[in-house]
């Protein structure tokens, strides 16, 4: 939700159109198509691509989830340069067009990677000593598709989000919007693991992948066929440009004397203001201070490199206090990360048949914490948050729901190591080890759904929480990217979990390419220490931290 305060500016034919108004709901239905194909189309790819990786591929099954962290890790960063391109340089359609033109590229080029035969190396049994590895060439154009298809989606996911909400000019509709916003992408997510997964598990990958194709081509042209009538947005410029101003006048000023008088403080066009910057962070007031030299010719004053305004400064002041509670939820993100991919390895190996003709696809096991996930958020916000400010007569604050989120984690954590116990448990009584990779233990895969789906309740606590707490206090300034921030947090998670991975695997004996071989329920039970740890660091941030933007209206909530 990091674009509810996006300012709309119309485009200059505006004006003078009388009898076309652009925005509000006649834009909805473009919007949410392209949502919806362009989510179909990346989930077609990233939801099962460690079982594409080790059966098509022919690559080793932790080397397999370390590209799949890496690739995922990569798509969640993107965006946020994908927000800074619409902010700074482009508008938020001409990012979107160009972004999932190159997500089609990429799903084309794995399209023809898996039914071209020179692409792929030779087929072989799952779980044969003899498999061969893909050339370099095929590594080649395997890696290009991806960082083609991960950019595209890294570039369209929350910039188009920012878009459709800059179509509205209430907020209750900018809510709606988001909501609608939520369910297209957990629904088309859903439909990814499922019905697309199957597909390509029991049809063929040419035909999953096509159809990943189709969806991105429909999704585009549906988003751009209502170009004529979008509310277009003009570009305002880098929102990271005052902080480094800041940073440079405080340098600057750093010899000068500091005075503590208000009215030695520049405040720009706000001209009611009379106090000062806050006593925290003081080495960064000297940028707020006014010197003889900062003064132009015609005797006033501007914000510029060497002078900013008090509201720059607190505004960086505050990034710097909520920075130590965003980093706390990389960890958090992190164990994710590492349990999602691992649970897949776990998958492959158990027996995952409902009934006589149909089995589960191992990818598709993740689409239980995905539905516990938007059950939950639902059930949070219609039922339990409204009952608990009617106990209360107080919201619960967003620190509360991340921190109701991490200790759900860690119990998550504690069941999947439970199950794997037991899964290794049936691999030595039947004398299981040593047999080749891929060998199925007569252990159900349901057993997998109780992990995910006390996964997926725990995201329905501190994703929402995350996205409240930074929208609320991130500068105004920054809070077109304040919800992007959350997308940076889990790729920065994703490529630390390719690290703790490959650190267990050269250190241990936990992780070798049979996990049946392995322990890997010790590797969760480090994932539940980790998260033990990072909970008390969680704590720690939390209790220094003092909201800005929510105290008043919490009071005034307490005593209505």
């Amino acid at each position: 939700m990091e674009s509810l305060q996006t300012t709309s500016v119309p485009s200059d034919h505006e004006p003078s159109i009388k009898h076309c108004k652009r925005g509000g709901w006649t834009t909805f239905p473009f919007i949410i198509g392209a949502v919806m194909g362009l989510t179909l189309a990346a989930g077609s790819w990233s939801s099962n691509l460690i079982v594409f990786l080790v059966n098509v591929m022919n690559i080793k099954s932790i080397n397999a989830t370390q590209i799949n962290n890496i690739i995922l890790g990569s798509y969640s960063l993107f965006p946020i340069a994908g927000a800074v391109i619409a902010d700074s340089f482009f508008s938020s359609f001409h990012v979107v067009s160009v972004f999932a033109s190159v997500s089609l590229l990429g799903m084309i080029m794995l399209t023809l990677a898996s039914t071209i035969p020179s692409l792929r190396p030779p087929t072989c049994l799952t779980g044969s000593f003899s498999c061969e590895a893909p050339s370099k060439i095929q590594y080649a154009v395997l890696y290009s598709a991806l960082a083609l298809a991960s950019f595209g989606l890294g570039g369209t996911r929350f910039t188009i989000a920012t878009f459709g909400a800059d179509q509205f000019a209430k907020p209750d509709d900018q809510g709606t919007f988001f909501s609608w916003y939520f369910i297209t992408l957990y629904l088309a997510s859903a439909i990814s693991l499922t019905a697309i997964v199957y597909v390509q598990d029991n049809v063929s990958w040419g035909l999953g992948f096509g159809l990943g194709v189709a969806v991105n081509a429909i999704g585009l042209a549906v988003f751009l066929l209502g170009k004529r009538f979008y509310r277009h947005t003009k570009p305002k410029g880098s929102p990271f440009a005052s902080i480094a101003r800041v940073l440079a006048a405080a340098f600057r000023k750093r010899r000068k004397l500091e005075s503590f008088q208000s009215q030695d403080y520049f405040h720009g066009d706000n001209t009611k203001a009379t106090s000062g910057p806050t006593e925290s962070f003081r080495f960064l007031n000297r940028a707020a201070l006014r010197f003889e030299d900062d003064r132009k010719s015609d005797g006033s004053y501007a914000s510029s490199w060497w002078l900013c305004t008090v509201e720059e400064v607190e505004d960086l002041k505050t990034l710097f206090k909520i920075m130590p509670l965003w980093s706390s939820s990389i960890l958090l993100s992190t164990t994710i990360a590492m349990v999602n991919s691992l649970t897949v390895l776990q998958a492959l190996t158990m027996d995952r048949h409902l009934g006589p003709h149909f089995k589960i696809p191992a990818g598709s096991i993740l689409v239980f914490s995905i539905l516990a996930t938007a059950l939950s958020i639902f059930i949070i916000d219609r039922f339990l948050l409204p009952l608990w400010k009617k106990l209360t007569r107080r919201s619960l604050k967003p620190l509360q729901q991340i921190g109701i989120g991490h200790v759900i984690n860690m119990f998550a954590m504690v069941g999947s190591a439970s199950v794997e116990t037991r899964r290794l448990r049936v691999v030595r009584d039947l004398h299981l080890d040593g047999e080749p990779p891929g060998s199925v233990v007569p252990m159900s895969g349901l057993w997998l759904v109780v992990p995910m789906l006390i996964l997926g309740v725990g995201e329905g606590f501190h994703f929402p929480g995350q996205v409240a707490l930074y929208y609320q206090e991130f500068p105004k300034s920054l809070r077109s990217t304040s919800t992007a921030m959350i997308s940076l947090l889990i790729g920065i998670a994703y490529y630390l979990s390719t690290a703790i991975t490959d650190l267990v695997r050269r250190s241990t004996g936990w992780l070798p390419n049979n996990i049946n071989d392995g322990r890997l329920d010790y590797v969760f039970w480090l994932l539940t220490v980790i998260a033990l740890v990072n909970f008390g660091y969680f704590l720690f941030c939390a209790t220094l931290f003092r909201y800005r933007n929510t105290d008043d209206n919490h009071e005034n909530e307490a005593s209505g």
